[in-house]
Parts: structure tokens; C-alpha cells; sequence
């Protein structure tokens, strides 16, 4: 047997080994068929439903957002109520408490001013508490 006699045989098995390969090849994807094969309405339908959630979802953080801000003014404006009061009793505590208006008070109350006043020296020993007369 020469080997030109077998030329025709490995021709023939190198082109039916071919075409098997290609066959198992084809069976490892699907056939695609009218029902199962995704058509360009399916992606602009999903695309849209994508985008209106996305912009349902910044609406509802941007109203959030708002509602953070009226909640922060309305904060602002009692801290500045508050603020005020604070310094309306602080200017009537200094009102109440001036010397002046002790004065007043004292002298309403049936007392009189001293003519002599006495100091306590806390310098002396302490044994000895002695007041001076000024």
C-alpha cells in the first residue's frame, strides 16, 4: 500500500471530522428562536422602567432634602427666640440687681443707710475675729 492510495481516505476523515466539530459546536448554543430572542423594544422598555425609577428615587431624596432644610430654618429661628429671651431676663436681672435699684428696695423695706459702715479685717489671727470701725 503506497501512501498516495491513502491521500483520498485522510481527505475525506479530515473533512468528516470537520463538519462533527462544527456540529458539537452548534449544539453547545441554542437555536434562537422569534419567541426567545430579545428584540429592541425589551431593552428600551427596560432602559425607560430604569430611568423612572432612578429619577422617582432623586425626587424622593431631594424632597428629603427640603424637608431637612424647612426643619433646620424653623431650628434657626427658635434658637434665635430663645437667644433673645436669654438676653431680655440677663438685661432684667442687671436691672433688678443695680445698686440703684437695691437702694430702693432697702428703703421700701424700712431701711436706713448706715453712717458708719463696719468692715471685718479676715488679715487677723484666726483665734480673734475683730471687727473695725472705718
Amino acid at each position: 500500500m503506497a501512501l498516495t492510495s491513502l491521500a483520498p481516505a485522510v481527505t475525506r476523515s479530515k473533512k468528516i471530522l470537520t463538519e462533527k466539530t462544527a456540529e458539537v459546536a452548534l449544539k453547545l448554543v441554542p437555536e434562537p428562536t422569534a419567541g426567545k430572542q430579545a428584540d429592541r423594544k425589551f431593552f428600551a422598555v427596560f432602559v425607560s422602567i430604569v430611568g423612572v425609577i432612578g429619577l422617582l428615587f432623586l425626587l424622593l431624596i431631594n424632597t428629603l432634602l427640603a424637608q431637612d432644610a424647612f426643619k433646620l430654618s424653623e431650628l434657626k429661628a427658635e434658637a434665635k427666640l430663645v437667644s433673645d429671651q436669654r438676653e431680655a431676663i440677663a438685661r432684667e436681672i442687671d436691672a433688678i440687681s443695680s445698686p440703684e435699684a437695691l437702694a430702693r428696695k432697702a428703703t421700701e423695706l424700712g431701711m436706713k443707710p448706715s453712717k458708719v459702715p463696719n468692715f471685718l479685717d479676715l488679715n487677723t489671727s484666726p483665734e480673734k475675729d475683730v471687727i473695725k470701725n472705718g
